[in-house]
């Protein structure tokens, strides 16, 4: 029974270039009772990777988070397979606006404590006892009402290079990071308030707006299906598009273009830039905003340091990696003090 991967990525990358087969690159989540998501995940994994599906995928006690690619020939399958799980069954599924053949490379499904990390211990919090989803219409609507507060539920790497107008972008380095720093912002406002919320998906609205209820807010929003729906509804409706900029996706496209605006900067020169790449150095791996320009000059790494090093022969650069962990400077996407014009 096979429940992991048997090709690496680059061998993966090269069998989808070689088949060049349509792919559609979606997203889903659903918070949900899962008695043992040990068992849910190696279900998953057997039958999807015999659908030679490709993503990133975590199970948890409260529901599942799955951003994903599949086969276009095998989406039928795919769907019907969701449907025959009771909690899954007609699951909004946020299909991408910019496809990509090889938005990912393996399959990874893991079990994790939450499937959004929040960082909150308290068993009276209910995640479905959530706000009310708004479309793209009756948001529009909403952030127009001078009653409501409109919050970006996303980290400052993402709302750096696209956000709604006139919206709270928080400069935080995670979800956890905003849930109470929202809350004590917004403290005065529980009563009068529309508080109306926005993320990627959905999936951190969710549990944002279960747990500002729970915290009393009275008149709680999503903006339902997240940042990728709306954009869809904006096209199909011929709505106004109040997204300014690109919405960072988890994926290696790193991001879908909403508007045509460019509203951050290259870290390195200044420069209008909103493309996102990690530094070259594999021992760094930081996420910055690197323009075409600073690209060549710096040949893909954040630092003359980590320039440096890749020169080094690979066998040395290897030994260099050994024994480090670098998933705390990763994560401070764009903090590194090396980035002259970081946010």
């Amino acid at each position: 029974m096979q429940l992991y991967n048997t090709l690496s990525a680059k061998e993966r990358a090269a069998l989808l270039e070689e088949a060049g087969e349509d792919r559609l690159t979606l997203s889903f989540y659903q918070y949900a009772k899962i008695g043992n998501p040990e068992l849910f995940r190696n279900h998953l994994f057997i039958a999807w990777n015999d659908m030679d599906v490709l993503g990133r995928i975590y199970v948890a006690n409260e529901g599942i988070n799955a951003q994903l690619s599949v086969p276009a020939k095998n989406f039928e399958t795919f769907k019907k397979f969701l449907d025959g799980i009771y909690f899954l069954k007609d699951v909004r599924l946020n299909i991408a606006i910019e496809q990509d053949l090889k938005s990912f490379l393996k399959l990874k499904v893991k079990v994790r404590h939450k499937i959004v990390a929040d960082g909150l211990n308290d068993d009276t919090f209910d995640v479905r006892d959530k706000g009310i989803h708004v479309n793209a219409e009756k948001f529009n609507e909403l952030i127009e009402d001078p009653d409501t507060v409109l919050v970006d539920m996303r980290n400052h790497y993402e709302s750096e290079i696209g956000h709604f107008q006139g919206a709270i972008t928080p400069d935080v380095d995670t979800f956890r990071d905003s849930l109470d720093i929202i809350e004590e912002d917004l403290s005065e406002h529980k009563e009068d308030k529309n508080l109306v919320m926005y993320c990627t998906g959905g999936i951190r609205c969710e549990k944002a707006s279960a747990y500002y209820k729970h915290k009393g807010f009275k008149k709680v929003f999503q903006l339902e299906g997240g940042i990728i729906e709306y954009a869809r509804q904006v096209q199909k409706k011929g709505l106004e598009n109040k997204f300014l900029g690109k919405n960072f996706v988890f994926d290696h496209r790193r991001g879908e273009r909403i508007s045509q605006e460019i509203i951050a900067n290259c870290h390195q020169c200044g420069k209008p830039c909103d493309t996102h790449v990690n530094c070259a150095n594999e021992a760094c791996h930081l996420l910055f905003i690197q323009c075409d320009e600073c690209a060549d000059k710096m040949e893909n790494c954040c630092s003359e340091e980590c320039v440096e090093v890749i020169h080094l022969p690979y066998e040395e650069q290897k030994k260099r990696r050994s024994g480090t962990h670098n998933s705390n400077k990763i994560f401070k996407k764009g903090r590194s003090e090396k980035l002259k014009f970081k946010k």
